[in-house]
């Protein structure tokens, strides 16, 4: 319950604290039951069948009763002063409409890692050489630079995007993206505001190689995705980043045409055949065409 703690702990404490309980067991209403009894900053439900990622956190948004609305996943943590953080934004910029920050990388033990919390934010966009009020908003969310959660936004915005189960595991991913892009004015603080959790078992790792993994929608959604042309380049850079995930899915799971397919039309994220990640991909499409039959060597052929 170290989200929860870190929510209850804020130093901004007007806040409403909305759970969505999805798991299989009554741990979590046993605390309610107890311990956060007489909490009036809580809201909680118990999901009862389970509605899934997608459902669950929609149904947060729609509960949220106050203007702005901050989403934080029960693995992660928000700083003590996150909310009053990101609040203090729109004393400078009254029509702001989404605020962000830097994140700590924490182990399973809470544990931060310094070192990878800086590489973390470089990796997603986070520098100093664009912190301030973004030039172009939808920019911020298709390259990933506004993370998933610890962001704060108006309410309203956030309840007409929403997530949408349609994008499956996708949906986080997409969600970002839609807002960004409906968005005015996102602002980027550079601080840490809140705590991400890398864990060894995690929706993303065990989703990694399927096909219906979170980078196979999003490339999905990447490439139909209807843009105006000042962000063609921030597309071409998310599919940067997505394309060899995706080409490793499809490799791995006997459909090396896709794969070899999508690799050869974005050489770009290879940097066009500099990249040894090419190589190596196109040695498990290769594996894939002689584990499916379809591919005959010239021994066989003469």
């Amino acid at each position: 319950m170290e989200s929860l703690t870190s929510c209850l702990a804020q130093t901004h404490a007007n806040i409403e604290i909305v759970i969505g309980d999805d798991s299989s067991d009554i741990r979590t209403r046993n605390l309610m039951d107890t311990t956060y009894l007489h909490e009036t900053r809580i809201s909680y439900v118990k999901n009862e069948p389970p509605l899934g990622q997608a459902d669950n956190i929609a149904s947060l948004f729609e509960r949220a009763t106050g203007d702005k609305i901050l989403l934080i996943h029960d693995d992660d943590a928000l700083k003590p002063d996150c909310i009053e953080r990101l609040l203090s934004v729109w004393n400078l910029y009254p029509d702001l409409e989404i605020a962000f920050g830097d994140q700590y990388q924490m182990d399973d033990t809470g544990r931060v890692d310094v070192e990878a919390s800086q590489q973390l934010n470089t990796d997603y966009h986070r520098t100093e050489a664009v912190v301030g009020l973004q030039d172009t908003p939808g920019r911020t969310g298709l390259i990933q630079m506004m993370p998933n959660n610890g962001w704060l936004a108006n309410a309203d915005l956030v309840k007409k995007i929403s997530y949408r189960k349609q994008y499956g595991i996708g949906c986080e991913f997409v969600f970002g993206a839609q807002i960004c892009i409906a968005a005015r004015k996102v602002y980027y603080l550079k601080e840490y505001v809140s705590f991400y959790r890398k864990t060894d078992v995690s929706m993303s790792k065990t989703t990694a190689r399927s096909t219906t993994a979170a980078a196979v929608l999003a490339y999905d959604f990447l490439k139909a995705l209807k843009l105006d042309k000042s962000l063609e380049p921030a597309r071409e850079l998310a599919l940067k980043r997505i394309v060899p995930i995706v080409v490793s899915v499809y490799a791995r799971n006997h459909q090396p045409m896709q794969g070899l397919s999508i690799a050869l039309a974005h050489l770009y994220a290879y940097n066009y055949g500099l990249s040894k990640r090419l190589y190596f991909h196109l040695m498990l499409i290769l594996k894939g065409f002689a584990s499916s039959g379809s591919y005959k060597s010239s021994t066989q052929n003469g």
